[in-house]
């Protein structure tokens, strides 16, 4: 089972959202040491209240740093008139360098493109009119893709809009029966794409009739393994001895889910759960079923999992009862310890810091689970900041997922793996699945929520001593070797809309948030989070 794991996350690094995705959503773990039985019980409710937006918190900042901060998201504004195809107003993947265009985009481009119109239009630098026309002709032009059950598929030519196999691999002759990104639908991309949705219909509802009718159809159910699940960690009467109740990566029109699940709750696939269950269209049984750190063996069929990062793992067995449905589930409950310290935390799979905090951009942990996942958001980039300044030495801190800090156009798997330790005292699940040589702007834009006074230094710092690292016309490049100095000259819209969101919440108290908080399809994110209380406090 262990060699199944490794090669799922060789293939999802392959394949997830950008050109070379690291194998972050895959079954890896994520989440925290809970604590507490929960006993709640009861139908899920089917509105959100005003209230449950208003109540999103607020990042306290001083005029000067709010200043500085609104000049940043006003430079970086910029990268998107040049990013939109002008005739099929699709976002393109990346610009640069130089003149080197991306001319392809994915769910995930679109749903983070969408989060940065309504961002902007928050923050003041467009009016409605501009902002109704750009994220509409966004829409009105993914309405004519070829999609499947409203779902749109990995990826797409921006120049006509066609199908891909991959970037610059050419057009798809067919979309169905494949078992390539012909037929491929990724459940973490779409899980973004829905997102952006959600974030137009609350944030510009102008549009909000086009962004129902595109999610209307959309059925995360396709997604979810519903095939009977046992007390152990697994189902060995199953071929390959799988996982069940768990999301799958992703499902190929034609043939059926992928061979794979995403096994970690703390990464990225966890956006897809939470709109998932808010549709109604998973159980509760994802939420428990997920994998927070691997688990020890229940039984004697179940994987080995002693080859992840820190082992043994800390933890325990806790049972709690799903709010919707009544049943038990036995919760393995685990945490890696900072080696030398007090500090305790859920890692990421391998180690990016988007894998745990970009999910908080748009869903409010910070406020909804200040004993789950809120507290491990913070956690985690404490995790981040410590390991990259003080074991690493570096002055700037941030490394996740991005472009290479060099000018060959490349994407790299880059993370805090702790490396740097003795065997079995990793920080991330998984040890070689990424390295530590590259920082990335937008890692340190995501910790405004969490971290709003280190994350403005850390900001401030990388256009200090890497001044080549920022323009006015785009805001900052994508990437920069903290040794060398070496800096990628590339802007991906994936990353972009990150530091776009991640401004927007840290300067008009948590707009994004709150407009997902106000939706009625916020009702299970905001359920779930209350109800786990983590022993990591």
């Amino acid at each position: 089972m262990s060699e199944q794991i490794a090669s799922d996350a060789r293939v999802e690094e392959r394949r997830r959202i950008g050109f070379a995705r690291i194998a972050s959503t895959l079954i890896a773990t994520a989440a925290v040491l809970l604590g507490g039985l929960s006993t709640a019980s009861g139908a899920a409710p089917k509105t959100v209240h005003a209230h449950y937006a208003q109540r999103v918190g607020t990042v306290s900042l001083t005029a000067q740093q709010r200043a500085v901060l609104y000049r940043i998201a006003r430079d970086t504004w910029r990268f998107y008139p040049a990013d939109v195809d002008p005739t099929t107003h699709l976002p393109l993947d990346n610009l640069g360098p130089g003149s080197t265009r991306g001319a392809y985009t994915s769910a995930a481009n679109i749903g983070v493109f969408l989060w940065a119109v309504v961002a902007a239009h928050d923050l003041g630098l467009i009016g409605t009119a501009q902002a109704d026309r750009m994220a509409g002709a966004t829409l009105r032009e993914v309405a004519t893709l070829k999609r499947y059950d409203g779902f749109l598929y990995q990826w797409y030519d921006t120049n006509n809009g066609n199908v891909l196999l991959n970037p610059g691999q050419g057009d798809c002759a067919q979309t169905t029966g494949t078992n390539d990104n012909c037929s491929f639908l990724s459940a973490v991309d779409n899980g973004w794409y829905a997102s952006g949705l959600i974030e137009v219909r609350r944030g510009l509802p102008d549009l909000r009739g086009l962004a129902n009718r595109l999610l209307g159809p959309i059925d995360f159910s396709i997604f979810y393994d519903n095939r009977p699940q046992t007390d152990c960690n697994t189902n060995a009467s199953l071929p390959g001895n799988q996982p069940t109740g768990q999301m799958y990566g992703g499902f190929y029109v034609g043939v059926g889910p992928a061979g794979y699940h995403n096994g970690a709750l703390y990464s990225d696939p966890r956006i897809a759960i939470y709109i998932g269950m808010g549709r109604h269209q998973m159980p509760g049984d994802v939420w428990w079923r997920t994998w927070r750190t691997l688990p020890p063996q229940r039984c004697p069929t179940d994987p080995d999992f002693s080859w992840q990062g820190q082992w043994p793992v800390p933890g325990y067995c806790q049972t709690y009862t799903d709010p919707q449905s009544g049943k038990p589930f036995d919760v393995w409950e685990g945490h890696y310890d900072y080696p030398g310290t007090t500090l305790i935390f859920v890692p990421t799979w391998a180690g990016g810091m988007f894998e745990g905090l970009m999910a908080n951009l748009v869903v409010p942990e910070t406020t909804w689970g200040p004993s789950s996942f809120g507290l491990n958001d913070v956690r985690w980039a404490q995790v981040q900041i410590k390991y990259a300044t003080e074991v690493l030495g570096y002055p700037v801190w941030g490394i996740s997922p991005s472009s290479t800090a060099d000018d060959s156009g490349n994407y790299g798997g880059f993370g805090v793996e702790g490396l740097k330790f003795p065997p079995h005292q990793g920080l991330s699940q998984c040890s070689g699945c990424a390295t530590e040589d590259t920082v990335s702007p937008h890692a340190s834009a995501i910790a405004l929520p969490v971290l709003p006074d280190q994350a403005y230094a850390n900001l401030q710092a990388l256009r200090a001593r890497y001044p080549g690292i920022y323009t006015a016309h785009g805001g900052f490049y994508d990437a920069v070797n903290p040794v060398t100095g070496s800096i990628g000259h590339r802007r991906l819209v994936l990353d972009q809309s990150m530091i776009m969101a991640a401004l927007d919440d840290a300067l008009h108290r948590g707009a994004l948030q709150r407009h997902f908080a106000a939706d009625r399809e916020a009702w299970a994110a905001r359920l779930y989070l209350s109800i786990e209380r983590l022993s990591i406090q």
